[in-house]
């Protein structure tokens, strides 16, 4: 369960959202300049909100009242960006890796190999992401955030800059993720395909606020 009940002032923009998610996925729908990614960033811990309190299955993260602020590398939380953000000097194996020592994990063979045989990654492990398809890097990017053992994932339109091929191959990944991890998941999109295959939660955004949130059918209206 997430809880999530913030504002922030980003320059002209005013932000102020309040939602809560299940253990399923959880959809921010609306179009771009919503203040999606800025909700997202505020969750992982990567931008303070203004005012509010953000809690993940059961801890509080973040609530301005008590002063409670926890930094980003604590929150067990997994980060997949639009572009992957892969690092291009260390092999995917090395970039799979960096999380779980980011956040001090010890090694987990059985889990590694459960990852790369979930993401079908095993043939790239020795390659540099230079060498990858955009595809290829998104789905060594879930890998690597799979790996830090989260208690939730945040995907930010991690499909939004391939094509509609590349989009088609990686989407089945998402789903076996989705269906074999249980995670609770945040999914950011402006695709409504995306969003009706993938969540059962949707919170429709706009100009900063939350316009409606339900099930996928909203989306159908």
């Amino acid at each position: 369960m997430i809880l999530v009940d913030i504002d922030k002032q980003l320059g002209d923009f005013a932000l102020s959202v309040t939602f809560q998610g299940d253990s399923g996925v959880t959809a921010l729908f609306g179009p771009s300049g919503s203040g999606k990614t800025s909700v997202v960033g505020m969750i992982a811990g990567l931008i303070r909100p203004g005012r509010g309190r953000i809690v993940i299955d059961g801890e509080i993260v973040f609530d301005s009242g008590n002063g409670i602020d926890v930094p980003a590398h604590r929150r067990r939380i997994g980060y997949v960006f639009q572009d992957g953000r892969l690092f291009p000097h260390m092999s995917v194996a090395r970039n799979l890796d960096y999380g779980r020592w980011m956040t001090g994990l010890p090694r987990d063979e059985a889990q590694f190999k459960h990852v790369v045989d979930l993401l079908d990654i095993a043939p790239l492990v020795d390659r540099r992401p230079g060498a990858l398809s955009g595809g290829e890097r998104q789905r060594v990017a879930l890998g690597r955030a799979l790996l830090m053992k989260p208690r939730l994932m945040l995907l930010d339109e991690p499909l939004a800059s391939l094509d509609a091929r590349r989009k088609s191959e990686i989407l089945p990944y998402f789903l076996r993720l989705r269906d074999d991890t249980k995670l609770p998941m945040i999914y950011v999109s402006h695709d409504a395909g995306e969003v009706k295959l993938l969540a059962n939660r949707v919170v429709l955004l706009d100009g900063g606020r939350v316009v409606t949130s339900g099930g996928v059918e909203l989306l159908s209206h």
